[in-house]
């Protein structure tokens, strides 16, 4: 059994109320709502909210849920998945069962389609991987970016001596977008994180989809996106 938990408390920093700001005319939280009530691979979804208002959003839009997520684990610097256990023991007692697998939707990335979750499920399933993350290619190749040092700076990623262009960089680079997390229940509460280095799967998504909302310019960028795709 698959279940969908999508985390939007009431606070947010960059944006105030950011999961219920607007996008296109519809609240951001709207989008992973609308995808995730339309997979055909998620058996049960629980919003996680400690915000009323939330709540009664997630409502309009299909998803009633008597859950709510205590104050004390709705602040900014609680690890999300200190939240997600908290969700699966209130599930496990409500609703008598343990999810076999559970899958994190952050609200954030609304750009993500049905069939990016449908997809990642798909190929999860069909391997031994505890954890699953969604990925979309780099914008900027690591051979460009650099980090700088008291005494200087270096590159992220050394450029080959020879290369006269992009096109002459090495190796394929991914940025974790946070659009998707997967994981085996009994893995994920071993290890307490959706990540592990080296073993975690990774589900590649076009970027366009894995635009991640923290400030006013990405809700701008993603409506651009939007009306693109429209």
């Amino acid at each position: 059994m698959l279940l969908a938990i999508v985390p939007a408390r009431g606070g947010s920093k960059g944006i105030p109320r950011k999961n219920l700001a607007l996008l296109a005319g519809k609240p951001l939280l709207a989008y992973t709502l609308e995808a995730a009530l339309a997979s055909r691979r998620i058996d049960d979804t629980l919003l996680s909210t400690d915000d009323e208002e939330i709540a009664a959003c997630g409502a309009r839009y299909g998803l009633v849920t008597p859950y709510r997520r205590p104050p004390e684990l709705a602040g900014d610097a609680v690890p999300m998945i200190d939240a997600v256990e908290h969700a699966l023991g209130w599930y496990a007692r409500e609703r008598g069962r343990q999810p076999d697998t559970v899958l994190v939707l952050q609200p954030t990335a609304p750009l993500r389609a049905t069939e990016d979750i449908d997809g990642a499920i798909e190929r999860f399933m069909s391997s031994a991987a505890g954890t699953l993350a969604s990925v979309h290619p780099l914008a900027e190749h690591p051979c460009e970016c650099v980090v700088t040092q008291p005494d200087g700076w270096q590159y992220l990623v050394s450029p080959p001596r020879a290369a006269a262009g992009r096109q002459d960089y090495r190796g394929r680079y991914y940025f974790i977008n946070g659009a998707l997390y997967l994981a085996r229940t009994d893995v994920l509460l071993r290890e307490r994180r959706f990540i592990v280095p080296g073993a975690t799967l990774l589900y590649e998504m076009p970027r366009e989809r894995g635009i991640d909302i923290d400030s006013p310019l990405d809700l701008t960028c993603a409506a651009a996106l939007l009306g693109m795709r429209r």
